[in-house]
């Protein structure tokens, strides 16, 4: 029995002491290397457990997570630019609507040159007439065409009488204007010079106003020959009778010249003035 206790002795040593090594190294492995981290700022490598070491929970580190794997290629750009394009499948379809009516709009076109033939007239408010067929308006001197002016100071004759007939055909001229505005056909922007152009009042034709009633003769080869040669024929205007004046009152009977003024307005005796004349002034009331 004696071999028998001893070898069981043994064992149960063994077994201890196994035990007690086994213990102390996870004790050693539990705060040794906390200990050498603290103490230690530069760790080296030999520091750290073998790598057949089984890891205790305190030494495992939470895994990074995970990234998906970076894969590159060479790409030739000489093949890219040779490549032919991919017209396969494409379809050519209409253009999209205009989005407004300004989309419509044709290009600019320059202005349109007006020329002389074009001109439909320019309107001339208040015009002057300083003699039958001549108008003065807008800084426009104005001849009527077609016909041939009678002056201001021209006199016809009847018999032995005459009479200014020019003085009266600007009358009756000035009468039938009445301030009216009047078209006539010249350029936008008057000048110096007169015009001999068409004018017209509204609808009437000054030209054939003035010749068909004797205030202006027609000019040869003009439009208005026929009015002319009928106003002649029923002596209207100046082809007509000097106007009668007996209607009319006596003209006033000349007067004798003014009288001098005198040289100067105050009274005086050999240059010196005269003293103002004596008043009576009332006493005065206490």
């Amino acid at each position: 029995m004696r071999p028998f206790h001893a070898v069981l002795a043994v064992l149960t040593i063994f077994v201890m002491a196994a035990a007690v090594m086994t213990g102390g190294h996870a004790i050693l492995r539990s705060q040794g290397v906390g200990a050498a981290e603290q103490f230690k700022p530069d760790l080296d490598v030999t520091d750290l457990p073998a790598a057949d070491t089984p890891p205790t929970t305190s030494t495992i580190a939470e895994p990074a997570p995970s990234r998906p794997p970076v894969r590159s290629r060479t790409v030739d750009s000489e093949a890219i630019a040779s490549s032919p394009a991919q017209t396969d499948g494409l379809e050519r379809i209409e253009p999209r609507a205009p989005l407004s009516d300004l989309a419509l709009a044709g290009p600019l076109k320059p202005p349109k040159t007006t020329m002389p033939g074009d001109w439909k007239g320019t309107k001339l408010f208040q015009p002057v007439a300083s003699a039958a067929g001549l108008i003065e308006a807008k800084g426009y001197a104005i001849a009527v065409s077609g016909i041939d002016v009678v002056g201001q100071d021209e006199t016809c004759a009847e018999g032995d009488k005459s009479w200014a007939c020019g003085m009266r055909a600007r009358t009756a001229f000035r009468a039938f204007l009445r301030g009216r505005a009047v078209v006539c056909s010249v350029p936008p922007e008057g000048g110096r010079d007169r015009i001999a152009a068409e004018c017209r009042v509204g609808n009437q034709d000054v030209g054939q106003w003035l010749v068909e009633n004797g205030w202006a003769r027609a000019a040869a080869a003009g439009p208005y020959v026929e009015a002319g040669d009928k106003a002649r024929s029923e002596k209207k205007g100046i082809f007509g009778e000097a106007p009668d004046m007996s209607g009319l009152p006596p003209a006033p009977p000349e007067t004798g010249p003014a009288p001098e003024a005198p040289a100067s307005i105050l009274d005086g005796n050999d240059g010196a003035l005269s003293p103002p004349p004596s008043v009576d002034q009332p006493a005065p009331v206490e």
